[in-house]
């Protein structure tokens, strides 16, 4: 494919193939780190002997750290798939 020259008015255009490739390992990604937390949550409340309320506030603390998780990923991903460029 040929390069297009930037414009001079300096518009940007959505790129929709890396945003469909970075959303599509996203929501992967999420499925794993979400499963991961709930399973996790579970499997240590249930090593340590939690009752039911400490089992959903780890639950709910893995959650979060696997929302962070993802944020970091999209950050990174969007350096190396960029959405949008010059057009």
């Amino acid at each position: 494919m040929t390069e297009q020259a930037p414009s001079p008015t300096g518009r940007r255009v959505i790129v929709w193939r890396n945003v469909s490739t970075v959303l599509s390992a996203a929501i992967l990604i999420a499925s794993e780190v979400f499963g991961v937390a709930f399973a996790g949550g579970w499997a240590l409340a249930v090593l340590f002997g939690l009752d039911e309320v400490t089992s959903h506030v780890l639950q709910g603390i893995l959650f979060l750290t696997g929302l962070y998780v993802m944020y970091i990923f999209m950050r990174h991903a969007q350096t190396v798939e960029p959405f949008t460029r010059r057009g």
